[in-house]
């Protein structure tokens, strides 16, 4: 549940333009081949996506679709080995403690044997391990299709390719529109501890398996069906809803910082499925998206909504037909979001599986919640019989949904495949989107203006060759298949070494959600259901321009697959680091570790002496940053500082990437006793009440804020700051419910060098300024919020207006306080450094004092 603060098939044919367009060459790319030239060198112009015409290739498609293909390099060929792909999976230790036991599911280390045996079942089963989870455990990736043979699952393979890369084509292809296997895509027990998923995807494969009726072999002669089996296998164990590393796996799409959530990604991009089903717990009854506004402007709404409606109504009335009433069994009929709601189930944000997919061809994607509640209290004080009813009745619903998704396939294949091309046509081709309307969405109930959702996509984005950020947010682009060039020689308007991306191209409305600024969307609706502001260029600290107009210099453009090294070390005299980026901390805490004396500078980076030239090196490529010459002297001795941190799982999880030492606390953990002497610094933003610490662990804790100092972040930071009497502030608590990208304006050390956008969730900012405090840094006047949704609380006051030019980061002798989020989720990277330059600052405070 999202939770608010809410037979075998004939051997395909290649027509002549799927021949001519896909010829894999021994390199593994894909390029084009005229007719009469085959095996002929195109030569370095088709390689490096020539000078074209931006208006001759807007008549053209085919010939904007050529290019794609011939600049492109392929998917993976190993994806084209025949099915079934059978394996043996090791046992895996029988765990008693498994949650699942306690609910008559199938407890994780079942999985492997129940898999096995479904293995065996026939030929058309076959599982692969899509990779490992945060706490180790294997993640399972089931196919269920009729046998192919290499050549057959080539065939796929390259018309799967031709869908997404060259869509012109595609889109005319008759041997593709009847041979090529629709693929589904469903996803399973995200939430850990919504279980139920799994069991009716292990119940449907063995169905699938053995069922010989004449509606099950032409689904199966016609489709490719994936199941991740549990997403969260570590969740499942522990009855938690995060993985082991503490993340909300539902929430990390945009950035993909879980190896679970890249897994995932990874099946998407390779299996490109036309439709998705997403399978959470608990709301009674049963809700089945498409979702109430806003809608996700970036994505093709009017094919989407079309198809998720369709699939819904199907999906609805097979889980009523399973005859579960209110009265006898606890179960309500099930609801559809955007037919039956005003607002609060939004899919604005592409931080949800379903509407993370839709950018990668899915055109029914859904989120589906299970109807009666299990974990989390309910786990711990019903019976366990009342249990095993409810996940009894919560698996035959799952299943049901799965169900009426493959009847929904089975008759509809052709449309999905087809609206799936178009997607990626229009991005390809520059296309603008179609407003949806009850003209263009027919038999959709209700479509109004508040329903309308469309932007304006530049013409392309340049991101000028730069550090660690842009290094980073270019390869992240490329690991979301998000085709990016970089300029061999400067032209007007695009430096050399600079990056450009291409909006023309497929997954046009993925790479615009990640590098736009987004849209302020406070009057559209009255709240959010999760976060509405993310960019990442802004987040970051990577400069991105859009380019509204004109022609791209593609005779100066040349695909690439990484981004460039950044690492580098001065050749002579001492060496300079600067402290921008959560890769730079981890460089500097890695010399510290080793001994390397350091320090500070009065700029806010760090100096290494010439001597540790060897070991700046090993850190510069681990790390992949730059070592400077040093043109001033440290002036501050830096030792390490090790912290006790009382946050949030996405801070604990930045503050290990910047390399410091951290020790978890909590107000348990402090009444238990513990050792201050293990730690140097305290930094707080969640799970610390004074109020609450026994006398002798308040007594500690004080003697500890004495002689050394705090990091806080937001009420929780402040409200200790407070209590401790450390920094002379009043501490102001805005709408609980904004959350956004925020203009900034940076005045202090610990800011120098930041991004001028800051994220907010549930925003601070500060008054009453005493006297010793600093300014680090405030919300811009007027209306700070950039992208989001920030508004007033219902008394009138929190909102933007009243933090306009209000100090948002503040800083004194022992403390320093933060109102914003700089380690949201892993988003704002660019805001990282901010809270590690404060941790050095309080800790290397308290060392030289000591000294």
């Amino acid at each position: 549940m999202r939770t608010t603060r809410t037979t075998t098939p004939a051997r395909p044919v290649l027509t002549t333009a799927l021949a001519l367009a896909l010829t894999l060459t021994t390199a593994g790319s894909l390029l084009l081949v005229h007719p009469g030239t085959a095996g002929a060198d195109t030569g370095p112009a088709t390689r490096d996506s020539p000078a074209v015409d931006d208006r001759r290739a807007a008549k053209s498609p085919e010939s904007t679709a050529r290019r794609a293909l011939a600049a492109t390099p392929a998917r993976t060929a190993a994806d084209a080995r025949g099915y079934p792909r059978e394996q043996t999976l090791a046992p895996d230790p029988v765990n008693p403690a498994d949650k699942s036991l306690r609910l008559g599911l199938v407890p994780y280390h079942a999985i492997a044997g129940r898999l096995n045996a479904l293995q065996r079942l026939g030929d058309r089963v076959s599982v692969e391990v899509a990779g490992r989870s945060a706490g180790g455990h294997r993640l399972y990736l089931v196919t269920v299709t009729a046998p192919e043979s290499r050549a057959q699952a080539r065939a796929q393979h390259r018309m799967r390719d031709l869908i997404e890369r060259a869509p012109a084509l595609a889109a005319k292809d008759p041997r593709l529109k009847s041979a090529y296997k629709t693929p589904v895509f469903f996803n399973s027990n995200i939430h850990g501890n919504e279980w139920e998923g799994t069991d009716a995807s292990l119940r449907l494969i063995e169905r699938l398996a053995t069922a010989n009726d004449a509606r099950t072999r032409e689904l199966l002669a016609h489709s490719r069906l994936y199941f991740n089996i549990t997403a969260n296998p570590d969740g499942r164990i522990a009855g938690t809803r995060a993985n082991a590393g503490g993340f909300d796996l539902n929430r990390d799409f945009v950035t993909a910082s879980q190896l679970e959530t890249r897994a995932m990604r990874q099946i998407m991009l390779d299996k490109q499925p036309a439709v998705m089903v997403d399978l959470h717990g608990y709301v009674n009854g049963t809700l089945i998206e498409p979702t109430t506004p806003p809608h996700g402007e970036n994505y093709e709404y009017d094919l989407f909504l079309k198809n998720t409606y369709a699939n819904a109504l199907g999906m609805e009335a097979a889980v009523n037909g399973l005859g579960y009433t209110p009265r006898k069994d606890g179960v309500e009929p099930a609801q559809i979001p955007f037919r039956d709601q005003q607002e609060g189930w939004d899919d604005w944000p592409p931080i949800f599986t379903p509407q993370y997919a839709a950018f990668h061809g899915a055109v029914a994607a859904h989120t589906v919640e299970i109807p009666l509640r299990v974990n989390n209290a309910s786990y711990d004080t019903l019976p366990e019989a009342e249990l095993r009813r409810r996940a009894a009745i919560n698996t035959d619903v799952a299943d049901a949904a799965m169900t009426a998704t493959l009847t929904h396939v089975r008759r509809h294949r052709a449309a999905l495949v087809a609206d799936q091309i178009e997607v990626f046509r229009r991005g390809a081709a520059g296309a603008a989107q179609v407003p949806v309307s009850a003209g263009t969405v027919p038999g959709v109930p209700g479509i109004g203006p508040e329903d309308v959702y469309t932007t304006v996509f530049p013409r392309a984005y340049v991101l000028p060759a730069g550090g660690p950020a842009t290094a980073r947010l270019v390869d992240h682009l490329l690991a979301n298949e998000i085709r990016v060039t970089r300029v061999a020689h400067a032209v007007p308007g695009y430096p050399k070494g600079s990056y450009v991306v291409d909006m023309r191209q497929p997954r046009r409305g993925l790479a615009n959600a990640l590098l736009a600024d987004g849209r302020d969307i406070s009057d559209k609706v009255s709240v959010m259901y999760d976060i509405s502001g993310w960019s990442l260029g802004r987040l970051w600290g990577a400069a991105v321009r859009p380019v509204t107009d004109g022609r791209l210099p593609y005779s100066v453009l040349r695909p690439v697959r990484a981004a460039a090294p950044v690492a580098a070390v001065a050749p002579r005299g001492d060496l300079r680091l600067r402290l921008d980026d959560p890769r730079e901390l981890a460089a500097l805490n890695s010399l510290l570790r080793e001994g390397v004396r350091v320090r500070q500078a009065a700029d806010g980076s760090v100096i290494v002496p010439g001597s540790a030239r060897r070991r700046a090196a090993e850190a510069a490529r681990t790390y992949d940053v730059a070592f400077g010459r040093a043109t001033a002297r440290g002036t501050t001795p830096l030792e390490r500082v090790r912290v006790a941190a009382a946050v949030t799982p996405g801070e604990l999880f930045a503050l290990r990437e910047m390399g410091f030492d951290v020790v978890p606390v909590s107000t348990a953990v402090l009444n238990a006793g513990f050792d201050w002497s293990a730690v140097d610094v305290l930094f707080v933003s969640a799970g610390l009440d004074r109020d609450a610490l026994d006398a002798d662990a308040r007594r500690d804790l004080d003697a500890f804020l004495d002689g050394h100092g705090l990091v806080g972040r937001g009420a929780v930071g402040a409200e200790l700051n407070a209590d401790a009497g450390l920094l002379p502030v009043t501490a102001v608590r805005g709408n609980e419910d904004a959350n956004g990208v925020v203009r900034v304006v940076n005045s202090g050390p610990l800011t120098d060098r930041a991004p001028a956008h800051g994220f907010v969730y549930a925003p601070v900012w500060f008054t009453g300024l005493g006297s010793g405090v600093r300014v680090e840094q405030s919300y811009a006047a007027g209306n700070p919020l950039l992208s989001g949704h920030w508004r007033p609380a219902a008394d009138g006051t929190g909102g933007p207006a009243d933090a306009a030019g209000r100090p948002s980061v503040v800083s004194g002798p022992d403390a320093v306080l933060f109102g914003t989020e700089p380690l949201f989720r892993d988003h704002p990277k660019g805001e990282f450094s901010q809270v590690g330059r404060a941790l050095l600052t309080m800790g290397s405070t308290q060392v030289e004092e000591s000294g």
